[in-house]
């Protein structure tokens, strides 16, 4: 049968490792005859030079395959899951060598033939490493400007990773493996550097670890470095920014109680609690039995106790670990009548709302302690206010109860220094909420501050020496309102 020859569709880039004899000779009669250019050894074209580098970048692994067969994806370019490093790809292969292809210089290392976990790449006779020889390569010295490994800290990072998405068990099977592939490979002391790093992450070994996260991790509370990482951009934000800071409008007892109700009431509608405000109004203020929903009430009341009473009022959040138990018993009393979502003890379990996933249960502790140590570095009052409760808001510490707490601990901070407390109406729970989403998923904590601001001057504009005055007011400016849609919330 004959062989049947490539045809001119085929000819931006012809690998002579992928012919027959006799499709080579053609080939070889038309780079005699112009038609074809040889791009390299072994590889042929019908494309200008121009187009060169962009055909090997297209075909690289088939390029790479034809070239340098049974060779193992290594090193740095293995670890960045067979992208180039600055224009250079990394093989293992029975021998070096520095081949310079069109837009791809390509640096092949002795090394130890393909073994078991190595993984054909496209099915062709190139191999991509498992993840243990992978790691052992990357955990080698290199010297120069170009660095042939990616080094320890990106290991140390990568095992964290894989720990975090895995679990602890993963980390040990790859340690394992590595162990027994290690003196095969050459690499002995690789393999105690990666068993060192393990060691730490666990905690059996003192810690040596010097990424963020691993420092994080292995710290004597562990902590989440993402989430702090945020609290310290919005401080960053608070620090250089002036905000506006009105002062408290209830000069009487009755006007705070009055207000406590309203903080109270507004602050529980946005976790869904729904009352009328009148039926709200009954059992918070004047004493009426609760006969139904009992739960939801006591949350309200809950919230209102806090709001109302000198003691809570101007307990600000303090920095390092006595803020544990000062949340604690925040929290315990708040929830005092929910006994099924444990008061005051922090969460077993992890908590989301929609898309946002909160700290894991066991970094909550490390998390309130570090970022409850950024707070004295950022202005007493609104700015340490919103400080305060993003924090408590974005870990998440206890099974229910978190939104209420975090505008408590906010609160506290503005009443201390004889500034206004900041209600969140009806109204405006959709925007509050869109501004914490932004910060918390995008960095950006300048919407946020606006929006508190805003509503913190629409607070501030009220006269709560009458109830139902101030009652009557707020409906005028549609803050007991849900659709922005049909309605805008007006300021008195």
């Amino acid at each position: 049968m004959t062989a049947k020859i490539m045809t001119k569709q085929d000819d931006s880039l012809l690998l002579y490792a992928e012919m027959n004899s006799a499709q080579t000779r053609a080939v070889q009669r038309r780079l005699k005859a112009g038609e074809l250019t040889l791009l390299a050894k072994g590889m042929a074209t019908s494309r200008p030079s121009a187009e060169w580098p962009a055909l090997i970048a297209r075909d690289r692994i088939r390029v790479l395959a034809a070239l340098f067969p049974g060779a193992i994806y290594g090193y740095r370019s293995a670890f960045d899951g067979g992208l180039p490093t600055d224009g250079v790809v990394y093989l293992s292969h029975t021998y070096p060598r520095k081949v310079e292809l069109p837009g791809l210089t390509v640096s092949l290392l002795k090394g130890a033939a393909r073994q078991a976990g190595d993984m054909p790449m496209q099915g062709k006779d190139l191999y991509f490493p498992s993840e243990p020889r992978l790691l052992l390569e990357n955990l080698t010295q290199s010297r120069g400007p170009v660095k042939k490994s990616a080094g320890r800290e990106a290991v140390e990072a990568r095992l964290l990773t894989i720990g975090d998405s895995r679990g602890d068990d993963a980390l040990s099977r790859l340690r394992e493996a590595a162990r027994v592939l290690a003196p095969t490979l050459g690499f002995q002391k690789e393999f105690l550097a990666l068993d060192s790093l393990i060691g730490s992450i666990f905690g059996t070994r003192a810690s040596k670890l010097k990424t963020v996260a691993g420092k994080a991790r292995t710290a004597a509370e562990p902590y989440d470095p993402d989430r702090l990482a945020l609290v310290e951009k919005l401080a960053a934000e608070l620090r250089t920014t002036p905000l506006r800071e009105p002062a408290a409008v209830t000069p009487t007892n009755q006007a705070r109680a009055n207000f406590a109700f309203l903080e109270s009431y507004f602050s529980n509608f946005i976790e869904g609690t729904e009352f009328d405000v009148q039926e709200a109004r009954g059992f918070v203020l004047d004493g009426r039995p609760i006969e139904q929903r009992p739960k939801d009430s006591h949350d309200v009341i809950g919230v209102f106790r806090q709001a109302v009473s000198p003691a809570w009022v101007n307990q600000t959040l303090s920095s390092g670990e006595p803020v544990l138990a000062q949340l604690r018993a925040r929290h315990a009393d708040q929830m005092a009548e929910r006994p099924e979502v444990s008061p005051g003890e922090f969460k077993v379990q992890a908590n989301r709302a929609g898309n946002t996933e909160f700290v894991a249960p066991r970094l909550v502790r490390g998390t309130l302690i570090e970022g409850s140590r950024i707070l004295p570095s950022v202005p007493a009052g609104t700015a340490r206010a919103l400080l305060a409760m993003f924090l408590v808001s974005e870990v998440h510490p206890f099974t229910d109860g978190n939104g209420r707490l975090a505008r408590l601990v906010m609160n506290a901070e503005l009443s201390v220094v004889g500034a206004c407390r900041i209600i969140i109406p009806t109204l405006f729970r959709e925007e509050y909420l869109d501004c914490l989403r932004v910060l918390s998923r995008s960095g950006n904590p300048v919407p946020f501050i606006a929006a508190m601001q805003k509503i913190q001057g629409w607070t501030a504009a009220f006269d709560h020496h009458s109830l139902d005055g101030v009652i009557e007011q707020l409906k005028a400016c549609n803050a007991f309102e849900r659709s922005r849609v049909q309605f805008q919330l007006l300021t008195p």
